[in-house]
């Protein structure tokens, strides 16, 4: 029966050749896993980027199945780096760090994604985030960081907003005089009469809204990065099943883990200055976020799979747009 002292001593013999093979990262010492379960058998275990398959390997790159009698694991990390701050600058800048238009805090720059009728690279994030909530127009600076991490006009520009969706408000109270006066009017004609009925005038939203997205295009190709913070280059996109694995990158909690709770979801999202918006067929996920995080995007924890654009949450969960609906919004696509 191997154990640890045995894998502790075979790995100091031959941890040099092992990181010299193309893909490896690191060596170390634990648990062989089989079907993502851990199984109560030390193993030299060998940290590489990704799987390869043996066929796409040289054969001085294929690590051995044993060693020295030790079996060996094969353990997928990604690149590991140094851990940096998503609210500092970054040329170029990948998903999860800090963006916003000038005029915001900051928000999450999502992913970079190509433009279906030009083929150009463009960063994605929410509407509210490089957009100002509707309040911005096509050209406006986008800054990385974003305004609040201490980006200024002009030298942390990165890109320029290109187009948005706009999002529709339910508002309380209209800034129309015609229906305020007429409300008015008639309330005076029912105090006249007796009558205890009042009118409120109101503005009724003729279609609720399916995204919070934006779109912009970086000032050069090399501003930006096409891979997510501790997440890596996005495959495709697929659609969320409940109980799904997922996970995101975000300019304020980094990268964080979470679950799919709830589907197709109608849900009251507040903007501020009185304003709400009514959201239909959204993602639902245990709370995964805190303010800064809108823009993220929603990645499945097997596959790298998009499969949302994180905008709204509260302290008990997290909402994001199916990104079906966003891919189909803005024209674009993630290969």
């Amino acid at each position: 029966m191997v154990d640890l002292n045995q894998v502790r001593l075979a790995k100091g013999r031959h941890t040099g050749d092992l990181m010299k093979k193309a893909n490896v990262v690191g060596v170390a010492v634990g648990y062989k896993e089989k079907g993502g379960q851990r199984v109560e058998t030390p193993s030299l275990v060998v940290m590489v980027r990704k799987k390869v398959p043996l066929s796409e390997l040289r054969r001085q790159d294929v690590v051995p199945a044993a060693i020295d009698t030790i079996g060996t694991d094969v353990k997928a990390v990604g690149e590991i780096r140094a851990l940096q701050n998503p609210k500092d600058r970054w040329r170029p800048a990948p998903g999860g760090v800090s963006i916003g238009h000038h005029a915001i805090t900051a928000g999450t720059l999502g992913v970079v994604v190509k433009d279906n009728s030009t083929g150009e690279r463009l960063i994605l994030s929410n509407n509210h985030v490089m957009a100002n909530s509707n309040d911005a127009v096509a050209g406006d600076a986008i800054l990385q960081p974003g305004p609040y991490d201490g980006g200024t006009l002009p030298g942390d520009v990165i890109a320029h907003l290109l187009r948005f969706v706009p999002i529709r408000y339910v508002m309380d109270i209209p800034d129309c005089p015609i229906s305020t006066t007429a409300a008015g009017a008639a309330n005076l004609l029912a105090r006249a009469i007796g009558s205890r009925h009042r009118l409120i005038a109101v503005r009724q939203q003729a279609e609720a809204n399916r995204v919070d997205a934006a779109l912009a295009r970086p000032v050069g190709p090399d501003m930006v990065s096409d891979e997510i913070m501790s997440i890596g280059t996005i495959a495709g996109i697929r659609e969320a099943v409940l109980g799904m694995a997922v996970r995101k990158t975000g300019r304020t909690t980094g990268f964080t883990t979470g679950t799919v709770d709830l589907l197709d979801a109608t849900v009251n999202v507040s903007y501020g200055a009185g304003r709400t918006a009514v959201f239909e067929g959204q993602i639902v996920t245990s709370a995964m976020s805190q303010g800064g995080d809108s823009g993220s995007l929603l990645v499945d924890a097997s596959g790298n799979m998009a499969v949302g654009l994180l905008f709204a949450g509260s302290e008990q969960t997290t909402i994001h747009n199916p990104i079906s609906e966003v891919v189909s919004a803005l024209g674009i696509s993630f290969t």
